[in-house]
Order: structure tokens, then C-alpha cells, then sequence
């Protein structure tokens, strides 16, 4: 998979620098043509074609030594003293063939008979002698226009190829990046998906301990409802979403196991819509809540209520519950569970959902706000 992907970002690299080319290579032709056509009189001359094809060859041979030898040095090695040495000497032995090659400039020298001369003002002394022409006597000057503008031209190529070989590596780099915090979010989910389910039987077992002794025939009940919320963990509580039906008779089940354990004393209130529409929702999400309800807000000694509504508004759940808070706190050590929703929350939704938690000395209450179905990160 990864060689592929590698593959396919060379030849569209690659692509790039041929369509570059074969334009360049297509210029000289084209205005040659263009010529022919708006000057009847002027043939057209192959010749002067090549010979620039001649002076392009030589730089696409430069383009591709430092295409395949030297900018890999820097792009992919961060070799960098070894690049811009490597670099230097390709300018350098360049400059030195333009300034050796290039047709040495002679002298016009005038074959006219001497003319009489008495009268005529005598010019200034130029070393270029008049207009700026070379002296017969003169040696050319070692670099030319001709050749800075050449050096010129090979250091912005240069820079061409870099900026582009830079922007499929930024690029790489970027798609790496992703795949491995996408990696790292689904180690995250499953390593928080399985500290919730021990955290989750641990409290239903302890609640079935208990009513083995005060009422056997509730204990079998008890099991029965614990093998139906087992087989929604174990089947749908690995995956990344389940149907909104499905939690919603998982919430249904749990609260049925609770109120086979308390008395009358315990009034538990349960809202959840008749219809519900084919969305998705991270499983397991929302009965760390109504476990904290059970835990903290039922009193033996007074009467309390546990309150769970739920409803759809806009393809987002709204998830509420409240609770009576118990005379004495429970001193449970732990507390992985709502810890464990937060971080879910932030990992599936980032900023996509709202959680509030109001905690008054006789009243807690959470309220949620989730996106369904598509709006799942992933």
C-alpha cells in the first residue's frame, strides 16, 4: 500500500516536469511558425531550431542531474553541506563550459583606405573603443551578460525542482501525519472501550451479589437481564457505532436490573422517544451516567430520583439525567468512568459536542449534546 502511494506521487511528479518540458521544447517550433505566418518571405528554418534545442538540451541535462543526484541529497537526506558543495561545483564547471564555448568576439576592424583626418575631433579614449565595441587589442571580458543570465536561469531552475519535490514531501508528510493520529485515536478508543467494560460489570455483578441473599427469584431475573446487556457489549460495544434503537433497549434493560434492587423509595423516571430515527451513536457512551445516577444519587434513608430523557432534535441527541444526591457521598475509589466519556467525547467529536454538568448540594444533573450518525469523527 505504501509503495503504491509512493508510486503514484512520483508520476505525478514526474508528470509535472514533462509537461514543463515538453512546453519549453515546443516554444522555439511554435514561434518559428508564427513567424512564417505573418512574413511570407520567411522560410522556415530548422536550423534555428535546433540550435536552441541545442542550448534547452543542455539544461534539461543539468535539470535531471540535479533532479535524481543532488536534490534527493537535500529533500529526503538532509544532507545539506553535501548538497549545496555538490550544487556549487555544477554552477561552477557550468559557468567555466559558457565562458569557453561561447564564440570568442572579434574586433570589427575598418579596411578603408586612411582618409585625411586633420579636421575631425579626436574621440575620447574608451577601452571598449566607440560604441562601446571591444578594442581589436582587447581580450573579452571573462563572464558576460550572456553567461550570468545563463547561471541565473540554472539557479532558478534549481529552486523550481526543490519548491516542487519540497511540496510532494510536505505533502507525504502531511498524509503520514494522519494516518498515524488516526492510528492513534482508534489505540486510544479501544484502550478507553476496555476499561469501561470491567468498570461496567464490576457494578452489575455487585449488584447481583446483593440480591442473591435478599431475594433469590430477583437474582435470576437479574442474571437474565445481565446476559442480554453482556451480549450488547460483547457484540456491539467493539464497534465504532451502533443504532440508536439498540442503545436506547440497552439503557431500557440496565434500568429495569436497577429497579428490581430498590424500593418504591427510589423513584426512576424514564424518557425515551417511541420513534427513533436509523442514526448511530458511540456505544456504551451514555451509561456511565446513569451508573453514576444509581451510585451516588439513591438514599436508604430518604426518599430519591433518578431522572433519564432522551430525544432527537436535528440529527443530534440530547441526552439528559438527574439525580438526588445521598445523604452520605459514596466513597468509591476510582471514578474511571466519567473520566473515560470525557476523553471518548473529545476523541470522537472535538468540538462538535456539549457537556454540562450542574452540581447543586441536592441535585446533579448532566446534559449532553452529541451529533448522530455521519457527524462521527472517522
Amino acid at each position: 500500500m505504501r509503495r503504491n502511494y509512493w508510486m503514484k506521487q512520483i508520476r505525478q511528479e514526474n508528470l509535472i516536469y514533462l509537461a514543463v518540458w515538453g512546453l519549453l521544447f515546443m516554444t522555439p517550433t511554435l514561434s518559428m511558425y508564427i513567424r512564417t505566418l505573418n512574413d511570407a518571405d520567411f522560410p522556415f528554418d530548422w536550423t534555428e531550431v535546433f540550435v536552441v534545442w541545442r542550448e534547452f538540451a543542455l539544461y534539461l541535462l543539468l535539470f535531471l542531474i540535479h533532479n535524481f543526484l543532488l536534490a534527493p541529497l537535500l529533500v529526503h537526506g538532509h544532507k545539506r553541506m553535501a548538497y549545496f558543495t555538490l550544487v556549487i561545483a555544477v554552477l561552477a564547471t557550468f559557468t567555466v563550459y559558457q565562458c569557453t564555448s561561447r564564440p570568442q568576439e572579434r574586433g570589427h576592424r575598418d579596411h578603408r583606405p586612411p582618409v585625411e583626418q586633420k579636421d575631425r575631433p579626436v574621440p575620447p579614449f574608451d577601452e571598449h573603443g566607440p560604441h562601446g565595441q571591444h578594442r581589436p587589442n582587447m581580450p573579452p571580458p571573462i563572464v558576460g551578460e550572456r553567461d550570468i543570465l545563463s547561471i541565473v536561469v540554472l539557479i532558478l531552475m534549481f529552486g523550481a525542482n526543490l519548491g516542487i519535490k519540497g511540496y510532494f514531501r510536505s505533502r507525504d508528510d502531511h498524509k503520514q501525519l494522519a494516518a498515524l493520529e488516526k492510528q492513534n485515536l482508534e489505540q486510544q478508543l479501544e484502550y478507553l472501550r476496555y476499561q469501561i467494560n470491567p468498570h461496567f460489570f464490576m457494578n452489575t455483578l455487585n449488584n447481583i451479589h446483593a440480591l442473591v441473599d435478599i431475594d433469590p427469584a430477583k437474582a435470576q431475573e437479574t442474571i437474565l437481564e445481565l446476559s442480554k446487556m453482556m451480549r450488547f457489549v460483547l457484540y456491539e460495544g467493539d464497534k465504532r457505532g451502533v443504532s440508536l434503537t439498540k442503545e436506547m433497549e440497552f439503557i431500557r434493560t440496565y434500568i429495569k436490573l436497577m429497579q428490581l434492587r430498590y424500593t418504591e423509595k427510589v423513584r426512576i423516571t424514564l424518557d425515551l422517544p417511541q420513534e427513533t430515527p436509523d442514526r448511530q451513536l458511540p456505544p456504551l457512551i451514555l451509561i456511565t451516567f446513569i451508573e453514576n445516577a444509581f451510585k451516588h444519587g439513591v438514599s436508604y434513608q430518604r426518599e430519591s430520583f433518578i431522572e433519564v430523557k432522551m430525544k432527537v432534535v436535528d440529527d443530534r441527541l440530547q441526552f439528559t439525567c438527574r439525580n438526588s444526591k445521598a445523604d452520605v457521598p459514596n466513597q468509591e475509589k476510582g471514578g474511571v468512568g466519567l473520566a473515560n466519556v470525557r476523553k471518548r467525547l473529545n476523541l470522537l467529536f472535538e468540538h462538535q459536542y456539549s457537556l454540562q454538568i450542574d452540581d447543586t448540594p441536592d441535585v446533579y444533573s448532566v446534559e449532553l449534546v452529541i451529533p448522530l450518525g455521519r457527524s462521527l469523527v472517522g
